[in-house]
């Protein structure tokens, strides 16, 4: 399908054939931020990451889908300092902890129809949790749309705070998967 996306691609986003991605998580690289008197509520910075040789969710077996919970969990559990944190199953999960994570407006639910329609929501809730860490600003979604979802968010405007620690959650995940694999 090259022939045709990459033309789309290029006209729409101005960008040479030749063009290369390149990812930046240099934090101190940030030489701005929003100004502290603005009304800013919150700052929120997401992404999602994917673990080779585990399907992308349309296609995820239910068993692959239960490996990359299994992997996620035991690599959460050995992250460290303001990361540390607790992993919270959604098969099983107590109504307690259900209901914070819902007030907290952390948790992910099932029902949305675009996800359902693309297969996305097979076996639910079964291989999918969620972690956030104990100032509730570092969390990982596991098998909601992404295999994982990284967020990093806090009060207030302050995006070089929170990309900083969004890029050094993503390093320290994604070293404590490589020691698990």
């Amino acid at each position: 399908f090259s022939e045709i996306f990459d033309a789309i691609i290029q006209e729409y986003h101005g960008i040479s054939a030749d063009s290369k991605h390149t990812s930046d998580m240099d934090a101190s690289k940030i030489t701005g931020n929003i100004d502290p008197a603005a009304p800013v509520h919150s700052t929120r910075i997401r992404v999602g990451r994917s673990i080779d040789g585990y399907g992308l969710s349309p296609g995820i077996t239910k068993q692959q889908r239960i490996d990359v919970e299994k992997l996620m969990s035991s690599a959460l559990s050995k992250l460290t300092g303001d990361l540390a944190g607790s992993y919270y199953p959604l098969t099983g999960m107590d109504e307690k902890v259900r209901q914070q994570l819902v007030d907290d407006h952390f948790l992910f639910v099932s029902g949305d129809r675009n996800l359902t329609v693309a297969g996305m929501e097979r076996d639910w809730p079964e291989g999918r949790g969620i972690f956030h860490n104990a100032a509730k600003t570092f969390l990982l979604w596991v098998n909601e749309e992404d295999q994982t979802r990284i967020i990093s968010m806090q009060k207030g405007g302050d995006v070089k705070g929170v990309f900083e620690r969004l890029a050094r959650g993503i390093k320290a995940v994604g070293d404590s998967v490589k020691a698990e694999s």
